[in-house]
């Protein structure tokens, strides 16, 4: 499954898996590197969406932010 089509849930999860199985050294030179390639995917896709929530929180924190709150700038006059 490509790491784009799998829950962040799901994708965490074989991170940790390949991260246990990189760890374990019983895997062979070729597939070490073929479980890295691909925790390197799932990494950057994580970081991604990751960024993309962070960037959905600040919008809709700046959606409920109170406008036209002139109280401070009274007190600082």
């Amino acid at each position: 499954m490509q790491a784009e089509d799998m829950t962040y849930l799901q994708a965490t999860e074989e991170l940790e898996s390949i991260i246990r199985q990189l760890e374990g050294n019983q895997l062979e030179l070729e597939e070490s590197l073929e479980r890295y390639e691909r925790g390197v995917a799932l990494l950057r896709t994580l970081q991604a969406r990751l960024t993309e929530a962070r960037q959905k929180v600040t919008v809709l924190l700046g959606e409920v932010e109170p406008e036209g709150d002139d109280s401070i700038d009274a007190n600082l006059s």
